[in-house]
């Protein structure tokens, strides 16, 4: 199941959807235990902090991108929300073929197993490899994001 989440997940965007998963199909990304870096950030297209620091990550990511480091854009978009909306959203910020829609209701639920100190305020970020885990509430600047990335790769 991981392997056909990850085509999903990490598919391109020019398929005109956005892959929608709940908790459950989002889940196995909490807990790759590989030896690549995972970089799960939290947001919506209504949160201004969230589209405030959209481009360090789309940064970010460009910079890492022949390393073993994977982004993941989770929206919390309001499920059945336009999807050519976002779409247009995700293509303006140039976040292609890393995003996914987390399309599920029981957020009290899901949001401590993310981190049990979050409260479910966005944009929040998950950065981990294997069981080294950060996890920041709020707006991340580029060189925190980078300098984290860093030292889950040593």
């Amino acid at each position: 199941m991981v392997i056909i989440l990850f085509v999903g997940l990490f598919g391109s965007v020019q398929s005109q959807v956005i892959p929608e998963v709940d908790f459950e199909g989002f889940e196995p990304l909490l807990h790759q235990a590989d030896d690549t870096t995972y970089v799960l950030n939290f947001w919506a297209t209504w949160c201004k902090p969230c589209v405030d620091e959209l481009p360090h990550f789309v940064k970010a990511a460009s910079e890492f991108k022949d390393q073993k480091v994977k982004f993941v854009f989770v929206s919390l978009d309001l499920p059945g929300q336009d999807q050519d909306k976002l779409i247009s959203f995700v293509k303006n910020h140039q976040m292609e073929g890393m995003v996914l829609l987390l399309n599920d209701p029981d957020s009290n639920s899901w949001i401590p197993k993310v981190d049990a100190q979050w409260s479910g305020v966005i944009p929040a970020t998950l950065i981990y490899r294997g069981a080294d885990k950060s996890f920041f509430k709020g707006f991340l600047s580029y060189e925190h994001l980078v300098k984290t990335i860093k030292s889950k790769q040593l």
